[in-house]
């Protein structure tokens, strides 16, 4: 027997049911940018997302269709491209990030919280134009109108 296609965990399941498995798990991360899943998953979809992210970052047409097949629905990969890419663009690697939260109740297994490390868009500020000095007109008060008396008609006679 050889050791073809054993590699990575096994999560008692077959070969296709962890391919799925992994995209699922990717897919959403995407989606919600934040998921929280057992330790040993999200280890293994961690060099998932890498990969995805490099080919997103390289951009181009085969790149994008590559990044569709390797998801679940074409949502995500256009939001990994087009919303997600340009805020990791300042790393060149570890753009995700794994977290232990919490012991699950039940079976006791380790949770833990994967995230992207996102970078807020930097804005460059744009130095404002210093204001043309306009030259003070001397200030001239108005003198209030005089009121004329109105001539009043005589009654008549």
């Amino acid at each position: 027997m050889h050791r073809h296609g054993y590699k990575g965990r096994k999560f008692n399941r077959e070969r296709d049911q962890r391919e799925a498995l992994i995209e699922s798990l990717a897919d959403s991360l995407i989606i919600y940018e934040s998921i929280e899943t057992t330790l040993p998953k999200a280890k293994e979809v961690l060099p998932y997302m890498e990969k995805l992210i490099t080919k997103a970052k390289a951009g181009g047409l085969h790149n994008r269709r590559q990044i569709i097949s390797s998801l679940q629905t074409t949502k995500s990969a256009h939001k990994l491209v087009d919303e997600l890419v340009p805020r990791l663009a300042g790393r060149t690697s570890g753009h995700l990030r794994i977290e232990k939260t919490s012991l699950r109740r039940g079976d006791n297994a380790q949770m833990a919280r994967v995230s992207f490390i996102l970078i807020a868009p930097v804005v460059a500020a744009v130095p404002a134009e210093e204001p043309v000095a306009v030259p003070k007109q001397p200030v001239v008060a108005k003198k209030a109108p005089v009121k004329k008396p109105v001539a009043k008609k005589e009654a008549a006679k």
